[in-house]
């Protein structure tokens, strides 16, 4: 039996439905909605709180893997308790039951950002950084609650490895895949089929859903490693690029305004003073203005010399994804505005 956490989201259910493939049992966490899906009635689903120590014992029970999908993504300042309680709170949760279930192996969904990196300076600063698994944490930096929360996750599984758990962690770049496209990473393909005129001159590392899943698939069934982790990314390109291939295969207009960076540290600023004003959330904030300003390029050699694993090229996977999302179009071919 397999137990898989956060299998709603785009990493989740793409995972869950290639576990299912396999011929593997697959017990699944939900909070408040069993999500719809073409494996949903495969699955086992267990209804409980990822904090609740207990009740993931109890659900751990006869499991011999877990996958760890379930995190908030968020840069809004409201949720920074929010991102405490799920993504650090519910790891170490997770971790001590896997360590009451002897034999028990777990992967964990990191990211990127759990590398440190210093993508986010308010000036564009020289040359590409470079960053792989090796990246040290600076204490004495900023980062964004996200980040840091991603951080601290990391550091209860490494906890959990220090005290027999046998574990092993993957840091995806921004994943691409066709799912609900007003949520996470996908809302990327929306702003393209929008039509929106600005960009931000920024940079997007991204990997393909697909090789995420095989790469936790064979890293946590097919090997015995323990106490790594992974960087997985298919490469960086400026976010023009990737819009304009995207709009170009929904047949739509490419963005073609660039945001200047005094502009955007303008515009999140008083959407913050919005914000505080009238408790909505900010369309921008500090942490998503300044994301990418330094291009960031993350090597994934480790996995690929460990896996022998091909990432697919940005082309295929737009197309990919392009296809997937069509009962997303409006019936009319009108532009959605919301």
């Amino acid at each position: 039996m397999i137990f898989v956490t956060g299998g709603s989201g785009l990493i989740g259910s793409f995972l869950i439905a290639a576990l299912v493939a396999r011929g593997h049992a697959v017990r699944a966490l939900y909070r408040r909605q069993i999500p719809a899906s073409a494996v949903a009635a495969a699955i086992e689903w267990v209804e409980g709180d990822l904090r609740d120590t207990l009740a993931l014992q109890a659900a751990l029970r006869g499991v011999t893997h877990v996958f760890h999908c379930a995190g908030l993504v968020s840069y809004a300042p409201q949720d920074e308790d929010a991102l405490l309680q799920t993504n650090v709170e519910g790891t170490a949760a997770l971790v001590d039951a896997c360590l009451a279930q002897p034999g028990v192996r777990l992967c964990y969904v990191s990211s990127v950002a759990a590398l440190g990196s210093a993508a986010t300076a308010a000036e564009p600063l020289p040359g590409p950084q470079v960053v792989d698994e090796d990246a040290k944490w600076d204490l004495g930096a900023e980062h964004p609650a996200y980040a840091t929360s991603k951080y601290l996750a990391e550091l209860e599984v490494w906890r959990g490895v220090t005290e027999g758990l046998s574990a092993v962690m993957v840091n995806p770049a921004v994943v691409l895949g066709p799912a609900d496209w007003k949520r996470s990473s996908t809302r990327l393909f929306r702003y393209a089929f929008q039509e929106h005129a600005f960009y931000t001159p920024s940079s997007l590392s991204f990997v393909d859903v697909r090789d995420v899943v095989e790469a936790m698939l064979r890293l946590a069934l097919d090997t015995a490693i323990s106490g790594e982790r992974y960087v997985l990314s298919a490469g960086t390109v400026p976010l023009r690029e990737f819009l304009t291939q995207a709009a170009a295969c929904f047949g739509k207009k490419p963005p073609t305004v660039a945001v200047p960076g005094w502009a955007a540290e303008l515009i999140w600023r008083l959407e913050h003073g919005r914000s505080l004003l009238t408790g909505a959330r900010p369309l921008i904030t500090k942490d998503t203005a300044r994301a990418g300003r330094r291009p960031v390029v993350y090597g994934s050699h480790k996995v690929q010399q460990a896996l022998g694993l091909r990432f697919r090229p940005l082309a295929d996977t737009i197309r990919w994804c392009c296809a997937g999302l069509q009962p997303n179009y409006p019936a009319s071919g009108a532009v959605v505005v919301s």
